[in-house]
């Protein structure tokens, strides 16, 4: 395996980590009024380019990644830590907060077990 390999994997393996919500569950928060203006685009366009991106890498296997898809997981990783902070603990905040975390497929309140 080469660096480059190893770099993507643990970029998935993160991305994946702070990933929680389903490809269903995000598709469906993504089209309910609380998600935000973009919600009562048609199913396949709402919410934000980024929350789309998140979407799409959803539905791929590691192997089908472009070098597209690893800017936006960069970016939806780096997002999610910058919004959490340094909360280790799931945490209700308030409403905006934990909506933009699932706009990205973050909710804290998920039961990580689950």
């Amino acid at each position: 395996m080469t660096s480059t390999d190893e770099t993507a994997g643990d970029l998935w393996q993160e991305f994946h980590d702070v990933v929680n919500m389903t490809s269903r569950e995000l598709r469906d928060w993504l089209a309910t009024d609380a998600s935000g203006p973009r919600s009562d685009a048609l199913p396949d366009q709402a919410g934000s380019d980024l929350s789309r991106g998140v979407l799409d890498i959803l539905g791929k296997r590691r192997t089908d990644l472009t070098p597209a898809d690893a800017e936006v997981m960069q970016r939806v990783v780096e997002r999610i830590a910058e919004i959490r902070g340094s909360a280790e603990e799931p945490t209700a905040g308030d409403a905006q907060w934990r909506h933009s975390l699932m706009s990205l497929g973050h909710d804290p309140l998920k039961d990580p077990d689950a």
